[in-house]
Formats: structure tokens, sequence, C-alpha cells
């Protein structure tokens, strides 16, 4: 099967049916746990939340929709599959003293999947929420 074409003339799929992003669901074993992680170690503020099921935390226009095993978003897929916690995609927040910050979280006990790593485009470095979703924290490089 060919992907659809993506070139200016084709009309997308959902022209008028997407009105706007909504945000990045994270599922988790404990809403309250992540909650206080997002607001508590990366400055989230709470928008919302029906324990122990779901919460949406935000940061700016980034929303961040929490769902435990109870919540909509977290129920089995058709063919039976579990959803689970993990992975490699993931929300990146732009940063500044990089290094500063590394070493606030990881006196907190935060855990970290990797070193700092620094390429042209500056240094980054990848966090694990409480059930093992991650983050990435990028601070780009001064501009010459």
């Amino acid at each position: 099967m060919n992907a659809p074409s993506t070139s200016s003339a084709a009309r997308p799929v959902l022209d008028s049916g997407t009105a706007a992003f909504h945000g990045v669901r994270y599922l988790v074993t404990d809403v309250e746990r992540a909650v206080d992680f997002y607001t508590g170690c990366l400055g989230f503020d709470l928008e919302h939340q029906h324990l122990p099921a779901f919460a949406t935390v935000a940061l700016g226009s980034l929303k961040i929709l929490i769902s435990g095993p109870d919540a909509s978003g977290s129920r089995p897929l058709p063919d039976g599959g579990r959803q689970s916690p993990g992975g490699s995609n993931r929300v990146v927040l732009q940063v500044k003293g990089l290094p500063a910050i590394v070493e606030t979280l990881r006196t907190a006990g935060v855990t970290f999947r990797n070193r700092m790593e620094t390429g042209p485009a500056g240094s980054q470095i990848q966090l694990l929420d409480p059930d093992g979703n991650p983050v990435e924290l990028f601070e780009p490089a001064p501009r010459q």
C-alpha cells in the first residue's frame, strides 16, 4: 500500500475535521503520581483531573493527557493488545541552563535514560516520568 500523497495539490483527509492540536497522551499506572511529577518537577500546571482515571497538565499550549489504567484512552485495542507506558516517542521541552537543570532533577531522584548529548543544534537529555514515559529536555546551541 502506498502512503498518502503529501503534495500541496492533494486535499487532506481530515480537511475540515481537524480543529486543532489537542495534546499528547501518556499512559501511566498512577495518575496522581504522574501529576505530581509533571507539576512538581517540570513546571506544568494542572488543568483538569478525574482521579484515579485521568488528568490534563499543561505547559503553555502543550497539554499532556495523563491516562491511568481505567481511562478510556487506556482500554485494550480491538485485537486484544494492551496499551502500556513507555516507548521512544516523547515530548521535547526547550530549556535554558540544561546542565544545572539536570543536576537539580538528578538530586530530586529523577531517572535519566541517557547522558546529555551535544550536537550542532544543541544539547539534549531524556528523562523518564514515574511510569517510564520519556521526556526530552533540549537547549538550543547559541546562535553565532
